[in-house]
């Protein structure tokens, strides 16, 4: 029988994980709950949602401390009374997902091309190993090359390693206006296309493609020069612009019709499974089109990719995708709950992920299963 525990403090975590023995579960607000592999039996779940709050804001240094279990929604309302945002868009954002559990799961959004993910914004963490051994990396110091870097470790990590306690990030000013440009095209044209904007001196925030047959360019600029980039941006792809007024709060422009079909293609279609794929930018046009896929988001600019497979393709795409050097894994199960591989082959640096799991949780207590079939734990 599993016991759900759900500390408000360090110490209770901490008192909490010692006084348990078995396998341990960490989750966060459920938002990512079917992603990578199926969770093992364990005997504790340790839910973050009581480790809530902002801790520190410095606004002179745009930097924020924050408990990990504090939904990433919640902490951009609250920095955004100094006129700063982290500049952060995965579509999970606002269906409540958690600050630890976006950086554990990896995800990023659109603003990835510019901004990078979750690993290229926090600056430090506290976490929690199997031991009770609390562990500090960085702080809110952003040039700090001091000691190992835990905190870009336990990216992508699947609460295997630790409990993420506290997270430091830095933020970015919220740009006063937004707008984007949508153009009507396939997958080869929009290919093209991107990367004449990449060449460009244009500097899209955002360059992303659906498999409805659009191309989404945004731009975050001020409210006077966003009129002319917008119309830049249509002199050189074509298309319709959407100017978003700064009035609005961060989010607004991805509530659009455009991005509004954006997240939700991230979800996948029903009854089939949904992988998160990434490889290098100018080899993902090719590999989409050798995919069966169905539905598909596809970052031009980042090489990232978010699809939709029917059950009895999936090995074949992760096959597919490490054929091209690249990495998947998967996001959403089948609802008839077919068995579907959550991992392709297992990565050139397999035994140096052993050899880390060994080092931070060397009982494998912390998510069992997560990894598999690539035996880490």
């Amino acid at each position: 029988m599993r016991t759900l525990v759900r500390p408000t403090s360090l110490a209770e975590a901490r008192a909490a994980l010692l006084d348990s023995a078995g396998p341990v579960a960490i989750a966060g607000a459920g938002t990512a709950a079917t992603w990578a592999g199926a969770l093992g039996p364990v005997e504790t779940e340790l839910s973050t949602t009581g480790l809530s709050g902002v801790l520190t804001h410095n606004p002179g240094d745009m930097t924020v401390s924050v408990r990990a279990g504090t939904p990433l929604r919640e902490l951009q309302a609250a920095v955004r009374e100094h006129g700063q945002h982290v500049s952060f868009d995965a579509a999970r954002v606002e269906e409540g997902a958690t600050v630890g559990g976006l950086l554990a799961t990896g995800d990023a959004g659109p603003s990835a091309l510019v901004h990078g993910s979750l690993r290229d914004l926090v600056i430090g963490t506290t976490t929690l190993l199997s031991d009770g051994a609390v562990v500090r990396s960085g702080g809110h110091v952003i040039k700090n090359v001091a000691g190992f870097d835990i905190s870009k470790l336990l990216h992508g990590s699947y609460g295997t390693l630790g409990l993420l306690v506290e997270v430091v990030l830095r933020l970015h000013p919220v740009p006063a206006a937004v707008g984007t440009v949508a153009v009507e095209c396939d997958l080869p044209e929009a290919a093209r296309l991107a990367g004449e904007l990449l060449a460009s001196q244009l500097e899209p925030t955002a360059v992303e493609w659906l498999s409805s047959g659009r191309l989404l360019v945004r731009i975050d600029s001020t409210e006077e020069a966003l009129p002319a980039r917008l119309d830049r941006v249509v002199a050189l792809v074509g298309g319709t612009p959407d100017p978003v007024s700064g009035d609005r709060r961060p989010g607004d422009d991805r509530r659009s019709r455009g991005w509004e079909e954006h997240a939700a293609l991230t979800r996948g279609t029903p009854g089939e499974a949904v992988l998160r794929i990434g490889v290098k930018p100018s080899l993902l046009p090719g590999l989409l089109a050798r995919l069966p896929v169905g539905t598909v988001t596809a970052g031009l600019g980042t090489g990232v990719a978010t699809v939709s497979v029917p059950v009895g393709e999936v090995a074949a795409a992760h096959a597919a995708v490490h054929a091209a050097g690249g990495t998947s894994v998967l996001r959403t199960r089948p609802v008839s709950g077919t068995a579907v591989p959550a991992w392709g082959p297992p990565p050139s640096a397999v035994a140096v992920l052993r050899a880390v799991k060994q080092k931070f949780d060397p009982d494998s207590r912390f998510g069992p299963g997560r990894f598999d079939p690539w035996e880490i734990s």
